[in-house]
């Protein structure tokens, strides 16, 4: 979560850095990334052969690496990075790298001030947060899943090693789920995303229990039920109960517990969120075969799209907007109506704290702009960054690069 209460909201446009001149003296500047609140803008800079840096505001990291991948901006504004040096890799931050190297790192994940990150270490995978290692690391790992306060983290893990076509041994059960690197002593045929509670201390996954059965498992026990398929489990933030779609007698609903919460009426469900307060439950379902929208407490809005996704819930869980696709036009769907107009791309939609207002980062003809409720801002860009509203929810951040140079503009809401 961004806490952007500190940050500068006087109204006006600031010119922060030429990026034109960041690329001057190296052989070329790589994609550009800013922090959450705008001050600064990064990229990877390749300084010769085989030598790359950081470039933020102009200002080159002190270290060189064999290479450097997949840059991004922490919530409170470190950047942090991959960086590949002597053959191995690891994470700098800020331009200090972690202590250990890794034969490969991945899917940096940014909890509770701390950086979470996927781990190959001699051909055995596992978890590390701030540079400190998992104890046991497995013969394969994947679906990995973080607490919101970053203390923990958990994946899906192979428990024991498979030989190549070995059906008899995967169908008795060689997965399971570990946390903090430590296992379940339950084994299932697959394991799929691992779900922390919000408090951290429960874990619930979706489970495979034979070649046709499906089911969610939570703490290690699983549901009485065996369903035909099961998508991702979510707890709910007040009482604790586990969600999850599944599918019953050829339509998909929703189960809390085990038992029947969404009728199963619907084509798909899936990619369910709760409100903050636990009240109200969203999902992005089809009415029927090729017909995708979102619904409410199992009540599907009128409006929808052959494709929907980037379902987003509002801070006060009273709203709900998601981004659209019919053929190549893209739109935002609304708590049930779209937005007129059509885009060429728009990325994920943005609430304001009260709910009463939604923003997003659109394309189209080669221009990008940042558009609040359905109006685009009064300028464009050649590339803006997701906007972020102000904590009393009366202006917008817009981050952009515009004639090579890159602007930080707060503006009102009037400007829209």
């Amino acid at each position: 979560m961004v806490d952007a209460s500190a940050w500068s909201w006087d109204p006006g446009d600031r010119e922060i850095c030429d990026v034109a001149k960041m690329a001057e003296g190296t052989e070329w500047l790589e994609e550009t990334y800013v922090s959450p609140d705008g001050e600064k803008i990064a990229a990877v800079a390749c300084t010769g052969e085989a030598e790359f840096g950081v470039n933020v505001n102009g200002e080159l990291w002190e270290d060189r690496y064999e290479k450097i991948i997949c840059p991004r901006f922490t919530p409170d504004g470190r950047l942090a990075a991959y960086v590949n040096a002597d053959m191995e890799w690891t994470v700098a931050v800020d331009g200090e790298s972690w202590p250990e190297g890794y034969g490969f790192c991945w899917d940096m994940r940014f909890r509770g001030g701390h950086i979470q990150t996927a781990v190959q270490q001699d051909t055995r995978y596992g978890m590390a947060v701030d540079g400190v290692l998992w104890e046991t690391l497995y013969d394969n790992a994947n679906n990995f899943s973080v607490s919101a306060d970053g203390a923990h983290t958990a994946a899906a893990v192979q428990l024991e090693a498979l030989a190549q076509a070995d059906i008899f041994k995967f169908q008795q059960g060689v997965f399971g789920v570990a946390v903090d690197g430590v296992a379940w002593p339950e084994r299932y045929v697959n394991v799929w995303t691992p779900v922390f509670s919000p408090d951290g201390r429960r874990v619930a996954v979706q489970v495979r229990l034979s070649l046709y059965d499906y089911t969610i498992c939570v703490d290690g026990t699983c549901w009485n039920t065996k369903y035909p398929t099961v998508w991702e489990p979510a707890f709910n933030p007040a009482t604790g109960a586990v969600v999850a779609p599944v599918r019953l007698k050829g339509k998909w609903g929703m189960a809390e517990d085990d038992a029947v919460l969404w009728e199963p009426t619907f084509t798909q469900v899936w990619r369910q969120q709760f409100s903050p307060d636990g009240k109200h439950l969203y999902a992005i379902v089809a009415t029927k075969f090729g017909h995708f929208t979102v619904a409410r407490d199992g009540q599907a809005w009128n409006e929808g799209a052959p494709v929907v996704w980037d379902l987003t819930v509002s801070p006060d869980g009273e709203h709900a907007a998601c981004v659209t696709k019919n053929k190549n036009d893209y739109g935002l769907l609304a708590d049930g109506t779209s937005w007129p107009g059509s885009y060429d791309m728009v990325h994920t939609p943005v609430f304001s704290p009260d709910g009463e207002h939604v923003a997003v980062h659109a394309e189209r003809g080669g221009r990008q702009t940042i558009v609040l409720d359905g109006k685009p801002y009064g300028g464009d860009f050649d590339r803006v960054f997701d906007p972020i509203f102000s904590p009393d929810g009366a202006k917008i951040l817009i981050k952009g690069v515009k004639g090579g140079k890159y602007h930080r503009i707060v503006a009102p809401l009037s400007d829209f």
